[in-house]
């Protein structure tokens, strides 16, 4: 996967293109899934389609000219710092609000992949159609954002997040639900298998300290260095480091603490109590920011947690 900042002008160029025939291939998608339902989103959206070909074409028209016939194939996917959205234009019936909010997110990265491409170009046409497309790009952002009005009730706007808060999302709550299911999760085999197999707290307890800060630290740099955060809004990479390996520390520390008790079937009784609770924040901060039901995302933490807790007590028993 190539860095943004390692691609030359004729590659930002190949990228724009490609990003301008997906978001057209999609588009139509949108429109296809949404005729049914909503005709006239659906008809916005077949427009839309039609002005991302045009700007494709446009960039096409201008590789040609400056950098020859070859358009190298280079992808979304190839480059590092963009989201990948999920395939929602393969449901049916496809929601107008979900389907809304998806296009604004995808009109908001493109937008700020051309704000800086510009910054890299070096050619004065380049450039400028760079911050043309990037005008225009912001004004479909602002469509696609009024797009669902008049279809949503008072009480499903009020509900929307905001660009603002998908930003919170983006930048804290992800990184920081990663951590908390990392360390929550991860270290409960070490701590209970060493629990069971001492039986003395204050080693569990060194085990489980060892554990959670070195799980920290590790899913922080991991995060840090996984993506710059330029194309896809998620922040800067240090703070979203920070967040995860704080909340890895403290997903682990949560069910070590207990055993700084001396009485060992009290700490660990404790402790199992509080890796229930972390589990339930877990489950509740996924249905509450990531879109998925309560019962299922407490189903799939608590299955997964209990299959590592079982990992430690039957290693701790050996």
């Amino acid at each position: 996967m190539r860095k943004f900042s390692d691609l030359d002008e004729s590659e930002i160029i190949a990228l724009a293109i490609s990003l301008e025939e997906e978001d057209s291939r999609v588009y139509l998608e949108y429109a296809r899934g949404l005729e049914d339902r909503y005709p006239a989103s659906a008809k916005i959206f077949t427009e839309l389609a039609a002005e991302e070909n045009e700007h494709r074409q446009r960039l096409i028209d201008l590789y040609r000219r400056r950098f020859g016939e070859h358009i190298p194939l280079i992808r979304r996917q190839d480059v590092a710092g963009f989201v990948q959205h999920a395939p929602i234009w393969l449901v049916r019936p496809l929601g107008l609000e979900k389907v809304r909010k998806q296009a604004e997110e995808r009109e908001w990265e493109t937008r700020q992949f051309y704000q800086r491409a510009q910054s890299r170009a070096t050619d004065a046409g380049i450039r400028r159609l760079l911050g043309d497309l990037a005008a225009t790009e912001a004004g479909h952002e602002r469509l696609a954002h009024r797009l669902g009005e008049k279809h949503l009730n008072p009480d499903a706007r009020a509900e929307e997040a905001e660009v603002q808060r998908r930003m919170f999302v983006l930048q804290i709550v992800q990184p920081g639900l990663a951590g908390l299911m990392d360390g929550s999760v991860s270290t409960l085999a070490p701590l209970f298998a060493a629990a069971f197999a001492t039986t003395n707290t204050w080693e569990t307890f060194l085990v489980g300290l060892a554990a959670s800060v070195g799980a920290g630290i590790s899913m922080g740099f991991a995060e840090a260095l996984s993506d710059d955060g330029t194309l896809t809004g998620r922040g800067h990479p240090w703070l979203r480091g920070a967040v995860t390996g704080a909340m890895t520390a403290i997903g682990g520390l949560g069910h070590t603490l207990p055993y700084l008790l001396s009485d060992f079937r009290a700490a660990t009784a404790l402790a199992i109590a509080v890796v229930l609770i972390e589990l339930w924040i877990i489950a509740w901060i996924r249905s509450r920011y990531m879109d998925t039901k309560f019962l299922r995302a407490a189903f799939e933490v608590v299955a997964g947690g209990l299959i590592v807790f079982a990992a430690g007590v039957l290693i701790g028993n050996a």
